[in-house]
């Protein structure tokens, strides 16, 4: 099929039918058809379709959604949802020819699961999301459930929110993060408490909820003591096959709650020692950010300001180089409570209170909030 686009008048022509679009509408088509066969995320079509413009990822779909139906009448052009990605216009006139045979291919796509997993591990978030821009070049299927992983790994809280692509129950655990990394660690904590007793996680969430993530809720709403507990089983669980990637960062939690315990440094100097050689075998990018981060918050309670203010630095700048828009905000989080219980300079506070909500505005906070605590209260 071949397309007649008229740039002046914003119409296109095939097959008999002339189809009138409005500028944007056109500007998108025009894009995907001189790029056709290729996928672009959401944010690569904002930027070449509305490059001085400020709009919102919901953009492009909005234009998508109006596209399909202005040009349905035209047999087999398919403006295709690349699961977990973006679009990507299909143009009939290949016949039968499969352009990437290897799509189908089971043992790629294992083999694809399982880089995706490797890059997970290490925290390697923008190498996740290159490879996702390349399964039309590489010629397979972006897995499920990395699909959904990528939108988290994006910061993506409108997709996880809204999308009819995955179940509402495999988006849980994602959306929960969101929630309890937002707003007041009390309140988080007994609703983190809640969720668990009603075992509404698939169980892998589940565990990693129970062993893990109510740890931080525990210490940061003045409660280290019932972490301190819940690490005996945290340390029993991760003991089993299968979890010794959980290791570095279970670590890391537990010197993170003897901080705010008020453990002595020689207690804190005997964890720290052994993070430090956990990390050389497992160099993973979310637990280098972390450790730094809890590092920094130690040398805040001993009132050392400026090696503070280095190491969390540190930190956040690694843990912005990895590509999960959401480790930020985690350790954001942190630093906000932890400057209650133990107060530094103002200026230093409000530093780090201005970066938490800057964060929280980035990922819509201020829009999304309701419905994120209105789809969890349905739920």
């Amino acid at each position: 099929m071949h397309l007649e686009l008229n740039g002046s008048e914003y119409k296109v022509s095939a097959e008999g039918m002339m189809i009138e679009l409005l500028p944007k509408e056109f500007a998108l088509l025009q894009f995907l058809y001189h790029n056709r066969g290729r996928t672009f995320s959401r944010e690569q079509l904002l930027d070449k379709v509305w490059p001085l413009e400020y709009p919102v990822e919901r953009t492009v779909d909005d234009h998508i959604y109006r596209l399909r139906k202005k040009l349905r009448g035209l047999k087999g052009l398919d403006i295709k949802t690349v699961r977990g990605f973006g679009y990507s216009l299909a143009v009939p006139g290949l016949g039968s020819v499969m352009i990437t045979p290897t799509t189908h291919d089971p043992e790629l796509r294992d083999t694809m699961r399982d880089v995706f997993g490797k890059f997970h591990v290490y925290g390697q978030g923008k190498s996740m999301l290159t490879l996702a821009r390349q399964q039309d070049i590489l010629g397979y299927e972006l897995d499920p459930h990395y699909s959904m992983v990528i939108h988290f790994v994006q910061g993506d809280l409108e997709w996880l929110l809204y999308t009819k692509e995955v179940p509402l129950k495999d988006r849980l655990f994602y959306l929960l993060l969101f929630y309890f990394f937002s707003g007041e660690p009390k309140a988080k904590l007994a609703y983190c408490e809640q969720v668990i007793r009603k075992k509404l996680l698939p169980p892998p969430d589940q565990v990693e909820l129970e062993i893990l993530t109510i740890l931080d809720l525990f210490t940061l709403a003045g409660q280290p003591e019932r972490a301190l507990e819940r690490l005996e089983r945290s340390y029993q669980v991760i003991a089993e096959p299968g979890y010794e990637n959980f290791i570095p960062v279970t670590m890391i939690v537990e010197l993170f709650v003897h901080l705010v315990a008020g453990t002595g440094d020689a207690e804190l100097e005997r964890l720290d020692e052994a993070i430090e050689g956990v990390l050389l075998d497992k160099p993973f990018l979310r637990e280098i950010g972390s450790y730094k981060i809890v590092k920094g918050l130690w040398r805040l309670r001993n009132k050392q300001w400026r090696e503070a203010e280095k190491l969390l630095d540190e930190g956040l700048q690694v843990l912005e180089m990895t590509g999960f828009v959401p480790l930020p905000l985690h350790a954001l989080y942190r630093i906000y409570h932890f400057c209650r219980m133990f107060p530094p300079p103002q200026a230093l506070q409000h530093k780090y209170d201005n970066q938490f909500a800057a964060k929280l505005e980035e990922l819509g906070f201020d829009r999304l909030a309701q419905s994120l605590e209105d789809v969890l209260q349905q739920y």
